[in-house]
């Protein structure tokens, strides 16, 4: 998955997520069980098959027959609040991630919007790997521009290699079990849970496996079918000529159905382009011929050659559907929880993950809503933004942007868009 442009105006007000909490004490930690049950040595079991004991409804202590109550999928922003929320709660938690480093072939531009800092776990990646920027500008394509601006609004651009492997320190310091080169395989319904291949079985299976999903595959859920397709350079050591501006480019050429963009970050420049992917249409995004244009604007030099690529898909559809069934449930990328107009994600996939994570726990232990229900009203619908979406994809022309970009009308649209927060 690739998570391109969040702005303010993607970020829902609510409930605080990612808050501070207490583990409970009633559950024991992996690794931490008796050594013996019943007076039987427990040596040859999994260290997990005896990490809790249970009370059934007649009071009887009981041995729990689930190694994990929730098994994520994927070690990413929604992967990873879902297994600290989870964790939190006191449930065992394993976080399955196919590669070596957390922070390496990622496909996310890591921008994150300040309301996501501010009311969230990712307020606490350390400021060595954030870069806060405070204004964006829009260029048309003649290339005329707009300073935007707003009030108390920001967005963080990161060291996202960085800080994607503090988020797994993160992960381990809590105590979640993270499991780097380890890949879904598959799995099947047991019982009241799942039967993961490798793992053992789990209460829950949480898919934050991507635009692809396995999980969603294999558990027969809604798959998302619309994307956009995004590449990013990398500039290491590289300065922009404004550096406190997200800079987004308007152009059918390069970016039709999406927009380019460029933003410094703590280690350089990083500049990208997306368009809207279809099966007729062939080929990458143009990069290079959007860089070779608006490069002289930004302060870019001609010789400058990219240090990193990455590219990917990002849903622009909406919320799949189903999102959930008894036992498994997806959450950002893999749920099509991204913004269809501005391909935001990050405090979306939060969010939801961050309450799905929470749910099971609540579920678990006092009987709360069932945490599939939760999964689905925690998602946004996007219906205005999913209509943007069609008119994006079946009107867009260069023309009204040249002609309107310095008019009320359409800086009043484009404040909507970048910093307009909503209830």
């Amino acid at each position: 998955m690739i998570t391109l442009l969040e702005t303010p105006a993607d970020v829902a007000r609510g409930d605080v997520t990612g808050g501070d909490g207490d583990v409970n004490p009633r559950r024991l930690r992996a690794g931490h069980a008796p050594a013996l049950f019943g007076g039987f040595a427990l040596a040859s079991h999994p260290p997990h098959a005896f990490a809790a004991w249970r009370r059934d409804s007649g009071g009887m202590d009981s041995i729990d027959a689930f190694q994990w109550d929730v098994v994520v999928v994927g070690a990413s922003f929604a992967g990873a609040a879902c297994a600290l929320a989870a964790r939190r709660a006191g449930l065992r938690v394993c976080v399955l991630e196919r590669k070596r480093d957390p922070g390496i072939r990622l496909h996310t531009t890591g921008i994150i919007v300040g309301e996501t800092a501010d009311t969230t776990w990712l307020g606490r990646i350390p400021g060595e790997h954030t870069h806060r920027v405070e204004r964006v500008r829009l260029y048309a394509p003649d290339l005329r521009s707009l300073s935007l601006q707003s009030p108390g609004y920001y967005f963080l651009t990161t060291d996202t290699p960085n800080a994607m492997r503090w988020l797994a320190d993160q992960l381990r310091a809590e105590g979640v079990d993270l499991r780097l080169m380890q890949s879904f395989t598959d799995a099947r319904p047991a019982g009241e849970g799942w039967q993961v291949d490798g793992l053992g079985r789990t209460r829950w299976l949480v898919g934050a496996d991507g635009a692809k999903s396995r999980v969603a595959v294999r558990a027969g859920l809604g798959r998302v079918r619309d994307f956009l397709y995004g590449v990013e350079y990398e500039f290491a050591g590289a300065s922009l000529d404004d550096p406190g501006a997200l800079h987004c480019f308007i152009s059918k050429r390069h970016a039709p159905g999406y927009i380019g963009w460029a933003a410094q970050n703590p280690t350089g420049v990083q500049f990208g382009v997306a368009f809207r992917h279809r099966t007729s249409r062939t080929g990458t995004p143009d990069i290079d011929g959007l860089l070779q244009q608006v490069g002289p604007l930004l302060g870019l030099r001609p010789e400058l050659r990219p240090s990193a690529t990455r590219a990917g898909l990002i849903p622009c559809g909406g919320p799949v559907a189903p999102i959930a069934a008894p036992g498994v449930i997806l959450t950002g990328d893999a749920a099509g929880i991204v913004s269809p107009v501005t391909a935001g994600g990050i405090h979306s996939a939060w969010h939801h993950g961050w309450a799905v994570g929470e749910a099971i726990g609540r579920h678990g232990e006092a009987g709360g809503t069932c945490p599939t229900r939760v999964a689905v009203a925690a998602a946004p619908t996007f219906r205005t933004k999913r209509a943007l979406r069609w008119l994006f994809d079946h009107a867009q022309m260069d023309w009204p942007f040249d002609l309107l970009l310095r008019t009320p009308p359409l800086r009043w649209a484009a404040e909507q868009v970048y910093f307009r927060s909503r209830a």
